[in-house]
């Protein structure tokens, strides 16, 4: 993996942000994704199928899918129409059936059935693109990496933590800003906090942990 160029910040931005991460880490020191999966390849389709849909969804649908299907060769003999009854109450489901089928043939024929590791053989596999395949390698602690949902790029400009108008770019500038011991944890308290506090309609700062921290704050008071 390249370097990445980390930005030089001012000591009180940077006291700022370790001060706010620490306080992530003190309510959850070792987050994780809320997606259930049991191996790189179960990861790899929750993620895949999480897109435009709740992780609970996900769930609720992969908890009976993956009881008969969890290696790629099982889910090649279950099929694309055998595929579609299961994940039928996810968004999208007809097109996300067949990425998964048309992945775990790639899977089975090129990687012998196991997921590749490295980040441009995983975004070249059908549905995988960027934001998965950085869900992927950072949940398995393969790279830190940020992926950039809605939740992760609405909490990045509240706190200000970046200022950028793409996914890529908020990525860019929280992977340049983060401090390192927070790093590989940071997209899962970003997810969370905005998932569950910093929601985007009517966000609770009477109950955040960082308010103090977060520019945005004056904002909201009151609504």
């Amino acid at each position: 993996m390249a370097r990445r160029s980390r930005k030089t910040l001012k000591p009180a931005e940077q006291a700022r942000l370790v001060e706010l991460f620490s306080r992530f880490e003190s309510l959850e020191s070792d987050p994780r994704t809320e997606l259930d999966y049991s191996s790189p390849y179960t990861l790899v389709v929750a993620v895949a199928l999480s897109a435009q849909a709740t992780d609970v969804s996900v769930n609720k649908a992969t908890a009976k899918l993956f009881a008969v299907a969890d290696t790629p060769e099982k889910m090649l003999a279950l099929g694309e129409e055998g595929l579609k009854p299961f994940i039928s109450s996810i968004g999208l489901f007809n097109t996300k059936a067949k990425n998964v089928i048309a992945l775990s043939r790639i899977l089975v024929e090129q990687y012998g059935g196991e997921v590749p590791l490295e980040r441009d053989k995983l975004q070249a596999l059908p549905g995988v693109g960027r934001k998965t395949a950085s869900v992927v390698l950072n949940e398995l602690g393969v790279e830190p990496a940020v992926a950039v949902d809605t939740h992760v790029f609405r909490v990045s400009h509240r706190l200000g933590l970046s200022d950028g108008k793409t996914p890529d770019a908020v990525e860019a500038d929280l992977l340049a800003t983060i401090p390192e011991p927070y790093l590989t944890r940071a997209h899962h308290w970003l997810i969370l906090h905005g998932r569950y506090t910093c929601t985007a309609r009517r966000p609770k700062c009477g109950q955040c942990p960082v308010a103090d921290l977060c520019p945005s704050r004056h904002l909201f008071i009151g609504t």
